[in-house]
């Protein structure tokens, strides 16, 4: 069976569809995908913080109180709560700007909450298999009869050109934290330092905010990342160390 692709660059990075099946290639295909891209552009016209016209930084600024920002950047902080509270603080949208003063950055939410959002664009598409994939993170769902699936491919922090596993997926999403594409910019929140002894955290979960805030987290709780993310229901991963050992941790239910 054929794989239909589609390519976008939004949000500061690749967004990528690939269906196959009954409406893999039509006008049904068509207006999804559009749809799909139309609420990653909204989640960017809010949430960004490299837009100095974004709600996100106008609440930076103090131009916007919380209680007149729309109903998704509550949504959001309060995953981003959640995230804290789950992660013991390690993971937290809040920081410690130069001068001291906190800086509100809900990066590490939005992405996988906004994905997420605009996977629900595929909903109608019947009889089709679809993996939208957003910088490395991806929610996939099987629906074509006698399909196998998707096969994903978790990349080698240290060595790009290098598949270090392959995790087969038919509905739920996989997401990967690390520091192999943009540099050292998670940190654990508790010491504003970037952890020395992880390379990169992938997650499967159900759903892409779980993978997404998951893999983050676990990233930056550092050397106890595979503890933690054992531990937590519904999860499987796969922590890649600084040195370069591999470990599988928990189990997708």
């Amino acid at each position: 069976m054929p794989v239909h692709r589609r390519v976008e660059h939004v949000m500061g990075m690749p967004i990528s569809l690939a269906l196959r099946g009954r409406h893999a290639a039509d006008a049904q295909a068509d207006a999804a995908w559009d749809h799909a891209l139309a609420v990653l552009r909204e989640a960017d016209r809010v949430f960004s913080t490299y837009r100095a016209d974004s709600v996100v930084s106008r609440l930076q600024r103090a131009e916007l109180a919380l209680d007149d920002c729309p109903r998704e950047v509550h949504e959001v902080l309060a995953l981003g709560e959640r995230a804290r509270v789950e992660s013991d603080g390690a993971f937290d949208v809040r920081r410690a700007g130069p001068d001291g003063a906190l800086v509100l950055d809900p990066s590490g939410v939005v992405k996988g909450w906004a994905v997420d959002r605009a996977f629900r664009a595929f909903d109608d598409l019947r009889a089709t298999d679809v993996c939208l994939a957003a910088g490395g993170d991806l929610a996939c769902r099987t629906a074509l009869p006698g399909s196998q699936g998707w096969r994903i491919g978790v990349e080698d922090p240290h060595d790009a050109s290098r598949v270090l596993a392959v995790v087969p997926a038919r509905d739920g999403a996989v997401a990967t934290s690390g520091l192999a594409h943009r540099g050292a910019h998670l940190v654990d929140a508790r010491t504003g330092t970037t952890p020395a002894d992880v390379a990169s955290v992938t997650v499967v979960a159900a759903d892409l905010v779980t993978a997404d805030l998951d893999a983050t987290s676990a990233f930056a709780r550092g050397g106890d990342a595979a503890r933690w993310l054992g531990a937590r229901p519904g999860r499987a991963g796969v922590v890649v160390w600084a040195d370069g050992r591999a470990e599988v941790v928990g189990r997708a239910d």
